[in-house]
């Protein structure tokens, strides 16, 4: 389901249409509109909580942001650009598809948004706290978003309860799927950090000497994403076997839509949706 719903959240981060709607409010540059709509469920917060609650920045680069974002946009205006981007970024990809289906998936995947459990969620319960939007694609967004933010609440309570610090976990990820050159600039890691967190990971037996990721650590990170996954499981439980798999059926093809702009050098770590997709990434957040 997470790599159905996820394409759809993610349109805020990379479409035109989400950019300009956070420039037309003040929110110049790609990590202004980033961090202040991402944060705002929360309030005029200071970089502290965020860095907590995002988990993979490193604190350094949360604090040019926060909370001076706030200065330029107000959260209930951050708030308003997020979506008013998204619904236009939607409604541009997915303008082929009847009305009727893209009702059926909003009001489906608002029905399992609505049975997030909150406790220890923070980013999810502030989510699921705003209005769920009163047309189709704004009730899609709204439910994706708080899904997938209830989701990445769980991984990291996950990576914390395996012992994993913010550094550590991005660094191992490029150890083995990904690019540091581009993932270490996204989270703001310097090389001395970075560095430090390497020889952690060797110290725990997660890196050889020579870098390579251990056999130990890929299974306890696939614990780390079973975990997570049982953490995530509580809406689809509610919704049911049959249901989750109609609103599957109906997403995936807004999913594909969705994730033609989705960069392949991307720290969201998204598989592409086929039509008949099943896949178990492990995806970093």
């Amino acid at each position: 389901m997470w790599t159905h719903f996820e394409p759809v959240h993610a349109v805020t981060y990379f479409h035109p249409r989400a950019r300009a709607a956070y420039e037309a409010v003040g929110l110049r540059g790609y990590w202004r509109g980033y961090f202040a709509g991402r944060a705002a469920p929360l309030g005029t917060v200071e970089a502290a909580p965020v860095v907590a609650a995002f988990y993979s920045f490193a604190p350094s680069m949360v604090a040019r942001a926060l909370p001076s974002v706030w200065k330029l946009a107000p959260p209930q205006e951050a708030l308003r650009a997020r979506l008013t981007g998204a619904v236009q970024a939607l409604a541009e990809m997915t303008y082929e598809l009847p009305e009727a289906h893209l009702a059926e998936a909003a009001d489906l995947l608002a029905e399992a948004a609505g049975a997030v459990q909150v406790a220890g969620r923070v980013l999810g319960a502030a989510n699921a706290a705003l209005p769920a939007g009163e047309y189709p694609l704004a009730r899609l967004w709204q439910a994706a978003t708080t899904l997938r933010e209830h989701r990445g609440d769980g991984h990291v309570a996950a990576l914390v309860a395996a012992g994993l610090d913010p550094a550590e976990v991005v660094a191992w990820r490029c150890r083995v799927d990904m690019s540091r050159e581009f993932h270490q600039m996204a989270r703001g890691w310097t090389d001395e950090e970075w560095a430090a967190a390497e020889e952690r990971l060797v110290e725990r037996g997660w890196l050889t000497p020579e870098g390579e990721a251990t056999a130990r650590a890929t299974a306890e990170f696939r614990a780390v994403e079973e975990a997570t996954d049982r953490a995530a499981a509580g809406p689809w439980l509610a919704l049911g076997a049959d249901r989750s798999a109609r609103l599957r059926e109906l997403l995936a093809p807004i999913a594909r839509r969705c994730h033609t702009i989705i960069p392949a050098q991307s720290p969201i770590g998204l598989p592409a949706v086929g039509p008949e997709a099943d896949v178990s990434p492990l995806p970093a957040r």
